[in-house]
């Protein structure tokens, strides 16, 4: 029999700087907000969510406009399919300075990104906002983004994840590279810092060389929140060797208990804590004064929003392939699985979730585009606390990932309507209760790579520094 839970869950919120939701129609639902090009809109936002005690809003992310259907972006632009993508680092900076709580993350790429880069970027995040910054590691989907960092094909799959893990190691000892007391700050001798505590890495590896060190000072979290995705074979290990968060997509609630089982099994393996990896599948939420009220909305998303070929061209952009030469009545044979270069995990999910069904390709989109693609919890508040709680106390998942049908109205509705009945209920928290993403969400502090003795373990808590400058 499972152990009742006495933990609160984890709420992330899934953000796009875009026109467009995760939704691919969102655009077009008559309370959707339009001004997505004003930093406000961004701002008001991130205040619904922390009025809403949730622990982290993350932003998605894509290098290039959906292309490779037809191989042109005309799809994508004539239908709103997501042509528009912000660079978030305005965004997240304009986020810390309307929020004082709520953890903020943002999606940046290993494959065409350099270490360094990443590391000061998060590192600044973190100390600007007081210690809530997070990263979403990715390992990027196409061609198209490929070719906006002059290269003509994606790297291969596995390559990819090779690659990943030297950039995140490397990112993790820049990081580390200011230990929490460099700073002295002796103003009368002209002494600012101890030179002894501050690390040049000389890393040489396989795919990256980086002196170092960082040019910004060890960050109030030791190191920003790390969030991963993977969901194929090798993502699933690479996310287990690294992650705090990992993110899942699973079309059903069995589907989401075998993946929380072997994921926490693959934590374990690397050496690690599964008790300090939250899993959070990601979940649309169409909530109503009445569950009448909400089952109007979901008729109105699933029915009437989504473009076809917007549902194409989304499909052909996370799967690297070019769906534009097929039926929507092709099935996805398992040939045609072996030539996707993108997001595996994406097809082979909803393969599973269909069972001995056929696969079309007309289910597939449906899957990425419009409600299918994770769980879909309807109703009042009442009756989606209560779907939340047996997903929760069932060991599902820690949390949920809640993916807007539109912007703001979702994240209100949800606020609104969902949060107390929750906080009722005891699954959420009535109050933040740290001052750094790490303490809301009960993960350590991890120690600094330079400072630990050899053969501890790297995952320590340390205690928080009261180091001048830090």
């Amino acid at each position: 029999m499972t152990e009742p839970r006495t933990d609160k869950l984890t709420l992330v919120a899934f953000m796009q700087a875009s026109n467009v939701s995760v939704f691919s129609g969102s655009w077009r639902y008559p309370s959707s907000a339009a001004d997505y090009l004003d930093l406000r809109y961004y701002q008001r936002i991130a205040r619904t969510l922390e009025d809403g005690k949730f622990d982290l809003m993350f932003f998605d992310d894509r290098l290039a406009m959906p292309s490779i259907y037809g191989n042109s972006p005309d799809e994508a632009i004539l239908r709103g399919a997501r042509p528009i993508k912000l660079d978030l680092t305005a965004i997240l900076g304009a986020m810390a300075a309307a929020t004082d709580h709520l953890g903020l993350g943002a999606t940046y790429s290993t494959t065409y990104y350099e270490p360094f880069h990443v590391a000061r970027t998060f590192a600044t995040l973190d100390h600007l906002s007081r210690g809530r910054a997070a990263w979403n590691v990715v390992t990027s989907v196409n061609d198209a983004e490929a070719r906006n960092f002059s290269v003509d094909a994606h790297t291969e799959h596995d390559r990819r994840y090779d690659r990943a893990d030297e950039f995140i190691d490397v990112v993790s000892k820049l990081w580390d590279s200011w230990e929490d007391d460099a700073i002295i700050d002796n103003r009368a001798d002209a002494v600012f810092a101890d030179p002894d505590k501050v690390h040049e890495l000389g890393h040489k590896g396989e795919f990256f060389s980086v002196q170092g060190p960082l040019t910004v000072p060890r960050t109030p979290q030791g190191r920003p929140v790390i969030i991963q995705a993977g969901q194929s074979g090798r993502g699933r290990e690479f996310a287990g060797k690294w992650a705090d968060l990992i993110f899942t997509s699973a079309p059903s609630q069995a589907l989401a208990q075998a993946h929380y089982t072997d994921q926490k099994a693959t934590i374990a393996a690397e050496g690690r804590d599964p008790d300090n990896v939250r899993i959070l599948p990601m979940v649309y939420v169409i909530t109503g004064e009445t569950e009448d009220i909400a089952r109007q909305k979901e008729a109105i998303f699933l029915n009437e929003l989504v473009h076809p070929q917007a549902s194409l061209a989304l499909l052909s952009e996370v799967t690297n392939y070019d769906f534009s030469g097929h039926s929507l009545d092709d099935e996805i044979t398992d040939e045609l699985v072996d030539n996707i270069s993108g997001i595996r995990g994406l097809v082979q999910g909803v393969k599973k979730h269909l069972g001995d069904q056929p696969m079309t390709l007309r289910v597939l989109a449906n899957h990425r585009a419009t409600l299918l693609q994770g769980p879909r919890f309807v109703g009042t508040g009442e009756q989606i606390a209560e779907q939340m709680a047996d997903w929760f106390q069932s060991r599902s998942c820690d949390g949920f990932v809640i993916a807007a049908t539109h912007f703001p109205g979702a994240f209100e509705d949800f606020t609104r309507l969902v949060v107390p009945v929750l906080q009722d209920r005891g699954l959420m928290r009535t109050d933040y209760t740290g001052n750094t993403l790490r303490e809301n969400l009960g993960l350590e502090r991890p120690a600094n790579h330079f400072t630990t003795p050899a053969g501890a373990d790297d995952a320590t808590a340390e205690p928080l520094p009261e180091a001048v400058g830090v």
